[in-house]
């Protein structure tokens, strides 16, 4: 499964696609948006880039994961929001303007943070081999994940058209995707898949609730509206896997890297789903916290 050419070569063109996709649902309007509401913004971008590596390495550390798994985990910490949490963001009524505008940031900061903390961790767990990014590793990274941005960015300042005609295809082609691929890392290790899942499981899980909790629960700790503490949970409860997955398998060259975040792909959809439902629930039986 390493030397294979749709892993090393067609993932990342694949990820590629879903960022230009990403960059077509985006204008420079929602950077711009930060100046409206900088407290939330300050918020949910603190959350995605200190807080959740933090709670990832104390989980990680906790259960005495195996290093590479342990990698793994930090990865999907250090993962972005993805597009999907605009979605969840909608059907539990959050403020999905705010979703694009964190996702927005959260793409551009990606191409830093991810080498960064993906780094730190291998250096700490001491994970075996050339496991590093170096420079032309980060250099991939942003490759992939932030030009393709760019470049759909611009697309749709020249046609706003054919970027909503496009928007739905990417969706589709985006799961389709994501799916292929945690069976596909699920499947590679499959010798080794219930003791990982073992690990595993219950760490992710702890995480997406925790990245939930901590999203929502300090949003509204800080006073700001229940739109916005729901579309902060999206946001950073919901990670873009496919970037997590895409690093592991193609640039690390690493199955059990991915293995988190292709359990973590299957089990947010799960948990976040109910998180929605159960703050749904708790606001229409007190109209007072709609906020």
């Amino acid at each position: 499964m390493k030397d294979s050419a749709l892993i090393t070569i067609g993932l990342p063109v694949a990820l590629a696609v879903i960022m230009f996709g990403l960059g077509l649902s985006l204008t420079t309007d929602d950077f711009r948006r930060v100046a409206r509401s900088p407290k939330a913004v300050a918020f949910a971008l603190t959350v995605q880039i200190v807080v959740l590596p933090l709670v990832a390495f104390g989980l990680v550390t906790v259960f005495d994961m195996d290093p590479l798994l342990a990698v793994g985990v930090m990865l999907l910490a250090a993962s972005p929001g993805g597009t999907t949490a605009n979605l969840f963001s909608h059907l539990f009524r959050g403020d999905v303007a705010f979703n694009i505008t964190l996702t927005a940031i959260n793409s551009v900061l990606a191409a830093v943070t991810i080498p960064l903390i993906t780094n730190l961790a291998i250096g700490y767990f001491d994970a075996e081999g050339d496991l590093g990014l170096q420079f032309g590793k980060v250099l991939q990274v942003i490759a992939i994940v932030l030009i393709p941005v760019g470049i759909g960015m611009l697309v749709r300042k020249r046609s706003a058209e054919f970027a909503a005609r496009a928007d739905r295809p990417v969706r589709v082609f985006s799961i389709a995707v994501l799916v292929a691929v945690s069976l596909a890392a699920l499947l590679g290790e499959r010798e080794n898949l219930a003791d990982y899942l073992r690990q595993v499981g219950l760490v992710t899980g702890l995480f997406c609730l925790a990245s939930l909790s901590i999203g929502y629960g300090g949003a509204r700790l800080l006073r700001l509206s229940e739109p916005q503490a729901v579309a902060s949970a999206m946001e950073v409860g919901i990670h873009n896997t496919t970037v997590a997955l895409t690093i592991a398998l193609s640039i690390l060259d690493s199955t059990e890297v991915a293995i988190p975040s292709a359990v973590y792909s299957v089990l947010m959809y799960v948990l976040a789903t109910a998180f929605g439902y159960a703050i749904t629930r708790t606001r229409s039986g007190n109209p007072s916290t709609t906020g």
